[in-house]
């Protein structure tokens, strides 16, 4: 939004001890806090805190509280987007998520790398890179996405991911840290019990 300050992309900074960037991040938990304390069910409420927090989002978005980020602006968020309790996303860089994304619960997404080097690290350096889901990705429970990342179109990321590097478009990818199991194929609309494809053209 254009109104708003942009935290710096891919640039170190004083992150920690920065007095311009925590007065941001206190606006972004209040509306977080306020989010929080609606009725799971308010639509309406829902809907009007997210348009002040996120820098864009589309239509027919749900975040089920609990949720929490930093400043809530560097998010962008497609059309039909799912996540489910628990989802925190540290975006002192851009998070970018494109349609269909469905979030399980207890997913973290994290755009902060702080210093290897203690006094460094002490001195509060940090440094921030984008994340960015593309369209109709799924997003296991519990699974961790770090500074950086980019998960292709389509792809399944497992329960319990620690994605590290940057995940193909059309895979099945999971593990600690995040390996690419195999591509997704024709073959998987037959293998859903509940799910006939001839029936739903």
């Amino acid at each position: 939004m254009s109104n708003k300050p942009e935290v710096p992309i891919n640039c170190f900074f004083q992150g920690c001890y920065n007095p311009a960037f925590e007065a941001e991040i206190v606006k972004g938990k209040d509306k977080c806090y306020r989010y929080n304390q609606l009725s799971p069910n308010d639509r309406e409420e829902q809907k009007k805190i997210l348009c002040e927090l996120l820098g864009h989002m589309g239509k027919e978005v749900i975040f089920t509280p609990p949720f929490w980020c930093d400043y809530g602006y560097n998010i962008s968020v497609g059309d039909y987007f799912y996540s489910n309790h628990n989802l925190v996303i540290t975006d002192g860089a851009k998070v970018t998520f494109g349609d269909h994304v469905f979030i399980a619960p207890n997913c973290c997404f994290t755009t902060a790398e702080h210093a290897i080097d203690p006094e460094m690290r002490k001195a509060g350096i940090e440094i921030a890179k984008p994340i960015t889901i593309g369209n109709n990705v799924w997003i296991g429970a519990s699974s961790t996405i770090l500074a950086g990342v980019t998960i292709g179109d389509n792809s399944v990321i497992g329960a319990g991911s620690v994605v590290t590097k940057s995940i193909p478009a059309n895979v099945v990818a999971v593990g600690v840290p995040c390996r690419v199991q195999r591509e997704i194929t024709e073959k998987d609309k037959y293998s859903y019990p509940v799910y006939n494809p001839e029936e739903n053209k």
